[in-house]
């Protein structure tokens, strides 16, 4: 598994399953240098199948059950049970809105309403184009919105002062934010 847990055990296979690997093995040992085609060969073992007798297929079923029973106990003996969840800390803050969102929250309901029948996605193209075609000071109300509509989990007590990646993230955009606002400041100064 490329993406997921290398001591995880390999997943359960259906009768069907090990019926086509019987095939490939099958066809390998009768044709070795003849390479496969996969969605022919699939198409031919589907054929069969549903053509095999329920006698025939029972031997596949049986595999298929024990294969079962060892993913069962391999699962049990591999960690926590297919489902369980972390916690969630309740007090945990949400992802603040940007300020696009807050732009599509507030011209989103005017577009329907002018236009019942825009699809979400036709909707969404048109307020990109809207967002695209503001400029800054237009924008920025909304983007100043967003800025305050950040929750303070610090300030309640359940912040543990961990440098994950995410706090890390979040701490250097506030430091980006910070540096920007004093040469905003020092430009003005240098105006006046």
């Amino acid at each position: 598994m490329a993406n997921g847990d290398p001591k995880k055990p390999k997943g359960k296979m259906s009768a069907y399953a090990f019926y086509v690997q019987t095939c490939r093995e099958e066809h390998r040992k009768k044709n070795p240098e003849v390479p496969v085609n996969f969605a022919e060969f699939s198409k031919k073992c589907s054929e069969r199948w549903k053509t095999m007798s329920g006698k025939d297929k029972s031997k596949f079923d049986e595999i298929a059950k024990a294969d079962k029973m060892r993913y069962d106990q391999e699962m049990k003996d591999y960690g926590p049970a297919k489902g369980a969840k972390k916690k969630k800390d309740p007090n945990a803050s949400k992802r603040p809105l940007s300020g696009f969102f807050l732009f599509c929250s507030e011209l989103g309901p005017k577009i329907k309403s002018t236009n019942p029948t825009i699809s979400i996605r036709d909707m969404a193209k048109k307020l990109g184009e809207m967002w695209n075609n503001l400029n800054d000071s237009e924008k920025q109300p909304y983007i100043t919105k967003a800025e305050k509509d950040v929750p303070d989990y610090k300030s309640k007590g359940k912040f543990d002062g961990a440098e994950g990646p995410a706090n890390a993230a979040w701490k250097k955009v506030e430091e980006e934010d910070e540096e920007g606002e004093e040469e905003e400041e020092e430009e003005e100064e240098e105006d006046e």
